[in-house]
């Protein structure tokens, strides 16, 4: 469904995208935010599912056309990536270009991505919600606190990479800043959405009823949202 692009970035450059798009004009716009293996299958296909729903969607590229299909390749590429470049260029700028049709534009992201995610909604302007599935940045990197935007976030109980006890902290900060947010747990392991295993992009920890609950919560966001 979707067709390779390439983007804007506020500082001139461009960075290569994945757009997915229904037929009519004047379609609201979710910038998604790929997880540490990349561009993956199953990552256009949550494009393409929202499309089907009536979105603009666009995942930038951030390791530009690389993917990974085992943890330490990805492990390779995340610590390649300037988080801030990614988050004020790349993402930024792929908000900017769904903007361009007058329309609300929301971001969301899963593991890498989320914590992306939470990056966009605490230090730009631009996005008019956003959806996190278990992912958040260090507390040197923002303040939670500062999000102005609706939120929604989605976290496994049994995380191993995003525990528990940091999303709690996190969350006392959603609400010292009076964040509007909603925020669900599930008894899962990280990346349960996922449905990929082992060596093929994939943790094996897919969880089809966590998937499925929390892919229901977020449409009915983006509906509330950005309609």
């Amino acid at each position: 469904m979707g067709e390779r692009i390439e983007h804007s970035r506020p500082d001139g450059k461009t960075t290569p995208a994945y757009y997915a798009a229904p037929q009519k004009d004047g379609a609201p716009g979710i910038v998604l935010v790929q997880e540490w293996w990349g561009i993956t299958a199953d990552m256009m296909a949550i494009a393409d599912r929202y499309a089907e729903l009536g979105y603009r969607v666009l995942i930038p590229d951030l390791f530009r056309g690389r993917t990974a299909a085992v943890g330490d390749e990805a492990t390779h590429l995340m610590e390649g990536l300037d988080f801030g470049d990614a988050a004020t260029q790349d993402v930024c700028g792929a908000i900017q270009h769904l903007k361009k049709a007058g329309t609300k534009v929301g971001v969301t992201g899963y593991c890498m991505g989320g914590a992306l995610t939470l990056l966009a909604a605490m230090h730009l302007q631009d996005a008019d919600a956003a959806v996190v599935f278990y992912g958040f940045p260090p507390p040197e990197a923002g303040d939670p606190a500062t999000i102005r935007i609706p939120l929604q976030c989605h976290f496994a109980k049994h995380d191993g990479f995003f525990p528990a006890a940091g999303v709690e902290k996190f969350e006392e900060r959603l609400k010292e800043g009076k964040v509007p947010y909603e925020l669900f747990w599930y008894d899962a392991k990280h990346a349960f959405a996922n449905p990929n295993p082992p060596g093929s992009a994939g943790l094996g920890h897919y969880d089809p009823a966590a998937a499925q609950s929390s892919w229901d919560r977020a449409v009915r966001f983006w509906k509330n949202t950005l309609a």
